[in-house]
């Protein structure tokens, strides 16, 4: 069977031959719309020079200049989620994303405030995972007073404009979490709470829904006051530890911020009895081999590639949208893992 000519090509574009050479040759006179409709009847076909076309159509899209700062990329979580990112970028529909990543190990509130200056100076749209923190904030408000949209991701902020927010509904996944424990601990008795840092305010918001779900559903369960891990799997397993020391009749641990496997460490090595309920976030290899070894009950997480792709598309938005057509907001849908179906 011989290979599509460019008259197949025109034929199944509908458009002239002439049009079709146009498009090759990259001229600019063709409209950009014609250009993706070539090039989808090239894909359909198998044209032999598809790559030219393509080159064609994305030299005529409109570029998107955004930059994400993440937290530490030695972290199984953000390392996956950039990935995610990078891909989503590459693959966006209808435009050229030109996407500066950044991983961030130093997350002191100064330093995290200079990042967000930089790169909101650089992009047309920025987007931020980070704690709360009054710098923070001035730096967040002083990148959107200069036109460029802010989006938080995972945890809200806030600033003396609009900020936009890609995310869990994290009070509804705090109450996930109490549901979890309510049906599953055969005994209601004390659950002890870990958290990474009081100023990420998903983490503050979890709380508040996983509390208000036993205020409304069983006040037979004791919840322990938090206890920070600062996002370190070694504290996390001192605290856990601790935890176990303080109060060895605990039915159960919701571990509600970072250092998962620290935790892991600190409950296989206590190995409580096989009523014990853990709750986690994320769903990656340790957090995988704990729901089958049954060290977790139940993960809540991210499905980092949807989550991704809302992020592209949410900054995109809130770029074409400019500055004076308030927030974007996206709630996210979370995945819940357990034993059976990971």
């Amino acid at each position: 069977m011989s290979r599509p000519t460019i008259k197949d090509l025109a034929r199944e574009a509908g458009v002239s031959v002439a049009t079709v050479n146009r498009v090759i040759s990259g001229a600019e006179s063709v409209r950009q719309s014609t250009r993706e409709i070539v090039l989808n009847a090239a894909e359909n076909i198998g044209f032999y020079g598809l790559g030219t076309i393509e080159n064609s159509v994305l030299q005529g899209r409109e570029t998107h200049r955004l930059a994400i700062l993440l937290q530490q990329g030695h972290r199984v979580f953000y390392r996956g989620l950039g990935n995610a990112l990078i891909h989503a970028a590459s693959t966006y529909a209808g435009a050229n994303i030109s996407l500066e990543l950044e991983y961030l190990d130093d997350l002191s509130p100064d330093h995290v405030a200079n990042r967000i200056t930089a790169l909101g100076q650089a992009s047309e749209s920025l987007a931020v995972v980070t704690a709360e923190h009054p710098m923070v904030s001035d730096a967040i408000t002083a990148v959107m007073e200069n036109g460029v949209p802010v989006s938080a991701l995972i945890g809200p902020l806030s600033a003396r404009g609009n900020v936009g927010y890609v995310g869990h509904d994290n009070w509804k996944k705090g109450r996930m979490a109490g549901w979890a424990f309510h049906k599953c601990c055969r005994t209601p008795g004390k659950i002890g709470i870990l958290l990474g840092n009081h100023r990420y305010r998903n983490q503050e918001i979890n709380e508040s829904g996983f509390r208000s779900y036993f205020r409304e559903h069983n006040a037979d369960f004791v919840l322990l006051e938090p206890l920070p891990t600062f996002e370190s799997a070694a504290v996390a397993r001192e605290m856990t530890e601790k935890l176990f020391q303080e109060h060895p009749d605990m039915c159960g641990l919701f571990v509600s911020g970072g250092g998962i496997t620290g935790a892991l460490a600190a409950l296989r090595e206590r190995k409580p009895n096989k009523d014990f309920v853990c709750v986690a976030y994320e769903l990656f290899d340790a957090t995988k081999a704990a729901l089958i070894d049954g060290t977790i009950t139940m993960t809540l997480s991210y499905p980092l590639q949807t989550f991704a792709r809302e992020i592209i598309e949410t900054m995109v938005k809130a770029k074409r949208m400019g500055p004076d057509a308030g927030a974007q907001r996206v709630n996210i849908d979370f995945d819940i893992h357990t034993s059976e179906n990971v």
